[in-house]
């Protein structure tokens, strides 16, 4: 299957963020959570201060008997690679953030890891063509690296998961341990908004903002903070095969800030010998992106030049946030070179996840 453009070209087309549920809670407790935590309360998908106004997920993403979106296989195989011309799919199961508990936050980490490996990368119709992420609670570093231990090497998964929502930023060393797991069983790192109502801190530095407009507009620029963190704290010098994935977009901002970063470090590098090159040197190879429809200038002559600033154009990754209302379609502005459209659509995803496409598809 390929992705026609309006040009007439086709290529293959990797949807790098595809967000997946399970059917309700009660289906999570009774078929994934063990006691003491599958009596535990712990808050729903949605029970979030930013609902999306109209709802949270496209319409046309419920299943048959109004089943929740995300959380049936075949349903949703079907929309994506019959439907919307996708050849593989990236799975981010969605859990409920940090929770107050950190064993109950890293059992509902687990549940979904078993979830997502029993219904989604197994006994389907589409199992062939997906891909997951394993989720691991980074408030709790030993059971992280049992999960990471446990499914790190299957197959079909191709990064962990970790909650944008933090309480330190990730270039801490209490967060070491995990990164190297990670560096170990040759995985990324994807770190994603998480759903649920999580004991999470403001999502802006200056409080609470009051509308979903404000969240989602300002959101996902918290990764900032974790990455010029790892940067100064050296992470990515000490652990040359880390790579992060920031899966909620925002990779349009990253060049105007690295400016700013490598304007501060080129006088004080003295002060970092753990991290001696410039900020910028450590992004090539260790940062990637997810970009929508909501990244970047848009269909605009300088598109292409913007996308090629600061490397940029070797770190996105195409991602639609199925099935969240947004579903973005994808948009290659005419200004990308052919290169860059490739990149975007399939190539940095295949060579991140270690994808052969065209492998993947004829085996369906």
């Amino acid at each position: 299957m390929v992705m026609r453009h309006p040009d007439g070209t086709t290529t293959p087309l990797v949807d790098a963020s595809v967000h997946i549920f399970s059917k309700s809670n009660v289906d999570l407790r009774q078929n994934f959570l063990r006691e003491p935590f599958k009596s535990r309360g712990f808050p729903d998908y949605e029970m979030d201060w930013y609902g999306a106004p109209g709802g949270e997920y496209a319409f046309e993403t419920w299943g048959p008997d109004e089943k929740y979106p995300g959380s049936d296989p075949e349903f949703v195989g079907r929309q994506l690679f019959e439907e919307r011309g996708v050849d593989v799919a990236i799975l981010h199961p969605m859990t409920r953030g940090i929770m107050p508990d950190r064993h109950l936050g890293s059992a509902i980490a687990a549940a979904h890891n078993e979830m997502m490996v029993s219904r989604w990368l197994t006994d389907n119709k589409y199992a062939e063509r997906f891909r997951g992420t394993i989720r691991v609670n980074p408030d709790d570093v030993t059971g992280a690296l049992q999960q990471i231990d446990k499914y790190g090497d299957h197959p079909g998964v191709v990064q962990i998961g970790v909650p944008l929502q933090s309480r330190e930023v990730y270039g801490k060393p209490q967060y070491w341990p995990i990164w190297e797991a990670a560096v170990a069983a040759n995985l990324p790192v994807a770190v994603h908004i998480e759903v649920g109502a999580g004991v999470q801190f403001a999502p802006t530095p200056s409080g609470v903002p009051r509308t979903y407009e404000n969240y989602v507009g300002f959101m996902a620029l918290n990764y900032l903070y974790h990455l010029m963190n790892m940067i100064a704290e050296g992470v990515f010098e000490r652990l040359p095969a880390l790579k992060f994935v920031w899966a909620d977009g925002a990779a349009d901002l990253l060049t105007p800030l690295i400016w700013r970063m490598d304007c501060f470090g080129r006088p004080h590098l003295e002060q970092t010998p753990w991290a001696p090159k410039m900020p910028s040197d450590y992004l090539p190879g260790h940062t990637f992106f997810i970009q929508g429809a909501m990244d970047g200038p848009g269909d605009t002559e300088f598109a292409g030049e913007w996308l090629g600033f600061t490397g940029k154009d070797d770190m996105v990754m195409y991602g639609s946030s199925y099935p969240h209302w947004q579903l973005n379609e994808l948009t290659v502005p005419s200004a990308y070179s052919a290169e860059q459209r490739d990149k975007l659509c399939w190539r940095n995803a295949a060579e991140l996840y270690g994808i052969d496409v065209g492998v993947a598809v004829s085996a369906t």
